[in-house]
């Protein structure tokens, strides 16, 4: 890959995969680092793509992938944040006037959370995200109901004014 191509893939692709990354791990830093390593990933990667949308997929997978890898490591956690993640900003790819639906989904647990993400946010199919998560159909199916039954309760009590998460869940 050229250096020219992957810049190409970095202002079209690096919302997305950064999004991902925060969806997965709640923190910008982290996220951060993340797009960083799938981006050199790319950089480094020998084979080729036949569609936009199949490296699409590719980066999202590889964000997934090391994310997964993060949350997993022993420096992860054994480490606390400076700031608590709850308060994380919307990414720049969220259009709902704020962020507020971004920040909802982002209290939802990481299955329900990445499903809804790449479902809504990146208009993924069910096929596509089983694919991406290593999850069967069945799971995403069930992972997308559940959140939305989990977001719908979490949207109910802000327009009642309760933000109490474990009662609600």
């Amino acid at each position: 890959m050229t250096a020219d191509e992957l810049e190409r893939s970095m202002r079209k692709y690096y919302k997305c995969v950064y999004s991902m990354a925060l969806c997965y791990c709640k923190n910008p830093s982290d996220a951060d680092d993340i797009a960083q390593d799938v981006f050199f990933k790319l950089f480094t990667y020998d084979g080729s793509f036949e569609s936009d949308e199949q490296l699409k997929a590719w980066l999202l997978k590889c964000a997934v992938n090391r994310s997964i890898n993060i949350l997993k490591s022993s420096w992860h956690r054994l480490s606390r944040p400076l700031d608590e993640a709850e308060n994380v900003s919307s990414p720049d790819s969220c259009d709902d006037g704020g962020g507020t639906l971004f920040r909802l989904i982002s209290k939802l647990g990481k299955n329900n959370r990445t499903a809804l993400y790449l479902y809504y946010y990146e208009s993924f199919s069910i096929n596509e995200i089983a694919r991406i998560t290593g999850a069967s159909e069945t799971a995403v199916r069930s992972r997308l109901a559940r959140g939305r039954r989990q977001l719908k309760k979490l949207i109910e009590s802000e327009r009642n004014g309760y933000y109490g998460l474990r009662e609600i869940i």
